[in-house]
């Protein structure tokens, strides 16, 4: 069975114009058959060069103007492979961020939910649920690496946290 190469990122922050996605992520990307971005992309130049290595779905984060909430829903559902995928941010008020995003999935029967920002890397199953948040690429805060994930679904799914300095 083939395998569905995936690249998970989000919170890139990034202003136009200005600091660029990192090598590290792009060379993924390159061999990817889809890119999730968990949003707060801050300009569409972010969905212009992802779109140049793979289809692109993504979501709205808080840190998004209005041309970006314009284009990307808050949340998004979706199959993959046989899987239903969840993503959403993930801001709010009260509450963990994972607590938030499993309350916004919890009629949706999701296999997978992505989500963002907190900008900290995150994979694990919450009963049969896998949660994952790649991070950010871009804004490690006080985490000591950057990070992204590569997501590859077949009957089953394969998750890893890749971290790298810039």
């Amino acid at each position: 069975m083939e395998i569905l190469k995936i690249i998970v990122t989000g919170d890139t922050h990034l202003p136009a114009g200005k600091k660029k996605l990192p090598e590290k992520l792009l060379e993924a990307c390159r061999n990817a058959d889809l890119i999730l971005h968990t949003g707060d992309w801050k300009t569409l130049d972010v969905y212009r060069e992802l779109s140049q290595y793979a289809a692109v779905k993504g979501v709205y984060g808080n840190a998004d103007g209005e041309d970006i909430t314009q284009v990307f829903p808050i949340r998004e559902i979706f199959e993959v492979v046989g899987m239903r995928i969840g993503m959403v941010h993930g801001h709010g008020e009260k509450k963990t961020t994972e607590r938030r995003v499993l309350e916004i999935f919890e009629d949706d029967q999701a296999d997978i939910i992505i989500f963002g920002h907190s900008h900290i890397p995150y994979v694990r199953y919450h009963g049969k649920t896998l949660l994952i948040n790649p991070g950010s690429p871009t804004a490690k805060r006080k985490l000591p690496y950057f990070s992204f994930i590569t997501l590859d679904i077949t009957e089953c799914v394969q998750a890893e946290i890749v971290f790298f300095n810039d």
